[in-house]
């Protein structure tokens, strides 16, 4: 780690020479205020072109810079599935630390964003299925978090103790994700580090202080890499061991980080378990137009059930205690109408156990809003209890702002109607197991997963419906978060999807089953139902919320220390 002795040269490793090896910097004064380039002459009032020249000097200047951050942005986009190279991840937080560092505020915003924004396009292709439009759209949306990190990761380079340094940048990874997971129309949590490590030694941490932990965990691993980097690119032409001893000690503190995740225990244990069978029915195509003609999918659904229930009834198979159905299994609302009843009610007295059936269902109340539900459906009572999606997702399943946006943007006139939000927990009693259901997206919110847990659920069902994004990646990506939960609650996951993938997950986090994507399919497994709650239960968003602060707060230390520098300096 860089000590106290070497603060010249951290003054002059922001300088632009100072990134050319070979080079020796020269002092550069303090740059006004406002000014992009140390030491360029503010023009004069209306010196148009002399203000053209800056900016592009500016401009020329920060080109390298932007192109290896934009690169830096695509290997963390590779660090996701379907690609899942987890090391990629550390090493992408190391270079943009790298690249901010000893920066200016505004400087590393711009880097911020030249890294996100090819990050999220590459990890959103998969919305191109509706419009690049889209994939641009919400990646420059998402960018726009990542330039308010690269910001704060410039500011705590010139806090004093750099020994520290690591540890202000993965706190502020923490911070952004903290805010982009929560803001606008509700956050996207998409793209979070902890998602790309959910099957690498820092993945046991979530079940510590859930995926926040997680993203600090290899965030400060891959701060340590970028100090070590940094104490030994001021080393060259100067080697000496001792010298070189901060960089080894920051590459010891990664690797205990790295590998402490392996001394978290995962307990699989259950006293008592229930067979399951989860029904992949299929959809007519992928895409958007993945519907079809009315009834198809519900059919679907139907056929491979009384399949199943054909099987059982030879012997080819174990009868099993539930069966579950996906998010829109049901393609009409079943209470509306008589025929998707009856189909249902058919296929849940063939198998003869309870079945969770997903389905939009018309909103009792509230006229032209509909309800995303899973519906317990028991083969004597009939419908009963129920869960309503409590996110729904903006622009795919309601729209802000509908009045004015459909008629700038047409394309939202194919979401017809608004869904309602549900306003209490997925704890569903199916026959003999107590259930806790989420859909779709929900899976990637920490809080609607962890109160569900909270609430009683010994199993966690994510009831989803992938077809629109078929064969885009995004169906893994949303897998991975599965695993994450699993380890995160210690609980099984269950997987139920219409088109694919479905899966089960034990509570270590292993893929014990998976379907193939749009195929019709059905998984039967004896699930563990667990009782007791881990530590991330128990202390809940505490972590998060203390880390962020511990970013934001090291940020605003900067400000005030460069501030008090600026005014010692004016008052010498």
């Amino acid at each position: 780690m860089p000590s106290g002795s070497d603060t010249t040269a951290e003054a002059a490793s922001s300088g632009p020479a100072a990134d050319r090896p070979g080079e020796t910097p020269e002092p550069a004064a303090a740059p006004p205020p406002g000014d992009g380039e140390a030491g360029a002459p503010v023009p004069a009032a209306g010196d148009r072109p002399g203000r053209f020249r800056r900016l592009g000097r500016l401009a020329r200047r920060e080109a390298g810079r932007s192109l290896l951050a934009a690169v830096s942005g695509l290997a963390l986009g590779f660090a996701f599935p379907p690609f899942g190279v987890w090391p990629l991840s550390l090493l992408a937080v190391a270079a943009l630390a790298l690249l901010t560092h000893g920066r200016t505020a505004r400087q590393g915003a711009w880097t911020g964003f030249a890294f996100g924004l090819p990050f999220f396009v590459l990890l959103l292709k998969w919305l191109s299925v509706v419009g690049w439009d889209a994939t641009v759209g919400l990646s420059v949306i998402e960018a726009a978090f990542m330039a308010l990190l690269g910001a704060g990761l410039a500011l705590v380079s010139r806090l004093p103790v750099p020994a520290l340094w690591p540890l202000w940048t993965s706190c502020l990874w923490v911070a952004e994700e903290w805010a982009r997971d929560r803001t606008p129309f509700g956050g996207f949590p998409w793209g979070r580090l902890a998602f790309a490590n959910t099957g690498s030694p820092f993945t046991p941490l979530a079940a510590l202080g859930g995926a926040p932990l997680v993203t600090f965990g290899v965030a400060l691993a891959g701060g340590l890499l970028a100090s070590a980097a940094l104490v030994l690119w001021r080393l060259r032409g100067a080697f000496s061991p001792r010298a070189v001893l901060p960089a080894a000690a920051s590459l010891v503190v990664a690797g205990a980080v790295t590998a402490a995740g392996s001394a978290v225990p995962i307990p699989t244990a259950a006293a008592k378990s229930v067979d399951i069978a989860v029904v992949q029915g299929n959809v007519q195509q992928p895409g958007m137009d993945f519907l079809g003609r009315p009834m198809k999918i519900l059919n679907n659904h139907v056929e491979a059930t009384l399949a199943l229930a054909e099987d059982v009834k030879a012997g080819r198979m174990q009868k099993p205690d539930l069966v579950i159905w996906p998010e829109n299994a049901s393609d009409l609302d079943p209470f509306q109408y008589r025929e998707a009843y009856a189909r249902i009610d058919k296929a849940v007295k063939a198998i003869d156990v309870p079945v969770l059936v997903g389905a939009l269902v018309d909103h009792p109340t509230k006229e032209g809003y509909v309800e995303n539900q899973g519906i317990v459906w028991d083969p004597k009572k009939g419908p009963g209890a129920s869960y309503t999606k409590q996110h729904p997702v903006p622009f795919g399943e309601y729209v802000p702002f509908r009045q004015q946006l459909s008629k700038v943007i047409t394309r939202l006139q194919r979401v017809p109607r608004d869904f309602y939000p549900g306003d209490h927990t997925g704890v569903l009693q199916v026959g003999p197991a107590r259930l806790g259901d989420v859909i779709c997206f929900e899976v990637a919110y920490d809080e609607i997963v962890r109160d569900t847990v909270n609430a009683g659920a010994r199993a966690i069902v994510v009831q989803t419906n992938n077809a629109t994004y078929g064969r885009s990646g995004q169906p893994d990506q949303q897998l991975v978060m599965s695993r994450l939960r699993a380890i995160e609650h210690g609980r099984p996951v269950i997987t139920a999807a219409t088109s694919g993938i479905s899966a089960v997950v034990s509570p270590d986090g292993t893929i014990e089953q998976r379907t193939k994507e749009f195929t019709q399919d059905v998984l039967t497994a004896r699930i563990p139902l667990r009782d007791g709650k881990t530590l991330a239960d128990r202390v809940g968003a505490t972590p998060e919320w203390v880390l962020a602060m511990v970013g934001l707060l090291s940020c605003a230390a900067a400000i005030m220390i460069g501030r008090r520098g600026r005014t010692d300096e004016k008052g010498q």
